[in-house]
């Protein structure tokens, strides 16, 4: 029977903890990042909701009372926590007399880790919902960042801004083990390789912890990471202590934990995210200042485990060009912006085409930088 478009109904929901887990989930597919879990997770441990700047509003769409289709959307008073950086777009539209904030953003908060952010089979349907809040509700714009790609294909369609960004994912090329991956680089790489992981490991206790075996001290040694990282990048941790009590409850096995201790201390880690076919990167902290460590727990130690359990790819987060010497190849990120007022999307959209220009010439210049013997290049 076809559907009845005339029946489909658009609404905002107080929060993914407000709709049912097996509903949201049944939408939102297998990425770890999506789930209730998670999002619920930042929900109720105060991450985000009231006084962080980030309003949880998700959209859904609704047929015969059951959701269809579903985007996980706040409502942003700022730019914090997204990783595609809008601030120059903000000032402008300020000095031209605008009110930038609220803007609507569709997106895993703190997380630039790239997938669906259109839930179902009526990914236009969505676009549409999405573009009324925006409007009626006298927004400045709306945003849905690290979209994948049939995503931003959708945006275009309807017009939207496609942003491209640069991220550095490491590929699995059926490596039988690390040693195999080393023997497809470059010899100089090779050496540079083994040299930093002997100085990262000397004198270092290596655990590698997944699930119920990651206990309460270790959580805490990882707050305390964590902690130090954020207040250095950030000023402030965006996470509270109580998101990582709760995603250890509700993800499970889905959790990875690679630990250094020294006289049996943790002294730093790296928190991963165990997807279907991918290891996230996600939190990473020391309270001691060793020579590679960051290097050897984020980047060879989840090459390491993903060869050894046949993952596709890791991906360690956003930025770093470092990361391209090991191993890790660049790659284009999207992001897609709706726009209502003309002349502000003209400004932005000659500043997107001006950026996706000098991204394409930037990509193929790390490129030539790939640590890969030529015989055996990506």
């Amino acid at each position: 029977m076809a559907d009845r478009e005339s029946d489909l109904l658009a609404k905002i929901a107080p929060g993914i903890a407000a709709i049912g887990r097996g509903q949201w989930d049944a939408l939102a597919g297998d990425d770890p990042f999506l789930s209730w879990a998670f999002l619920s997770s930042l929900e109720e441990s105060g991450s985000v909701g009231p006084g962080t700047g980030w309003s949880p509003a998700p959209i859904l769409i609704e047929q015969d009372g059951r959701a269809i289709a579903a985007a996980p959307a706040y409502l942003k008073s700022h730019s914090q926590g997204e990783y595609v950086f809008d601030h120059g777009w903000a000032e402008a539209w300020h000095n031209a007399g605008g009110r930038y904030y609220p803007k609507l953003q569709v997106a895993v908060p703190f997380t630039p880790v790239p997938g669906p952010r259109l839930f179902g089979p009526r990914p236009q349907r969505l676009l549409g919902a999405i573009e009324s809040v925006t409007v009626q509700n006298q927004l400045s714009s709306a945003h849905i960042t690290f979209i994948d790609e049939a995503g931003a294909a959708e945006c275009q369609r309807r017009g939207w801004l496609i942003r491209n960004g640069i991220q550095y994912h490491w590929a699995n090329r059926g490596y039988s083990s690390f040693d195999d991956f080393l023997g497809r680089l470059a010899s100089r790489k090779r050496k540079a390789i083994r040299k930093e992981r002997a100085a990262a490991l000397g004198g270092i206790e290596l655990d590698i912890l997944r699930g119920a075996d990651i206990g309460p001290a270790e959580w805490a040694a990882m707050w305390a990471f964590y902690q130090d990282t954020g207040a250095r990048k950030w000023g402030q941790p965006y996470l509270t202590r109580r998101f990582f009590d709760l995603i250890a409850e509700r993800m499970g096995d889905k959790l990875l934990l690679f630990l250094a201790r020294r006289d049996g201390v943790p002294i730093a880690g790296a928190l991963n995210v165990i997807g279907p076919d991918t290891l996230y990167g996600r939190y990473w902290g020391a309270t001691e200042d060793v020579p590679c460590l960051h290097f050897e727990l984020c980047y060879y130690q989840a090459i390491e485990w993903a060869i050894s359990h046949g993952l596709r790819a890791v991906e360690a987060g956003a930025q770093g060009e470092h990361k391209i010497a090991r191993g890790y190849e660049p790659v284009i990120t999207r992001s897609a912006h709706f726009i209502p007022d003309d002349r502000f999307r003209g400004a932005v959209a000659d500043f997107v085409e001006r950026e996706r220009a000098a991204i394409d010439h930037e990509i193929e210049w790390l490129r030539s930088g790939l640590p890969y013997r030529s015989s055996a290049s990506p």
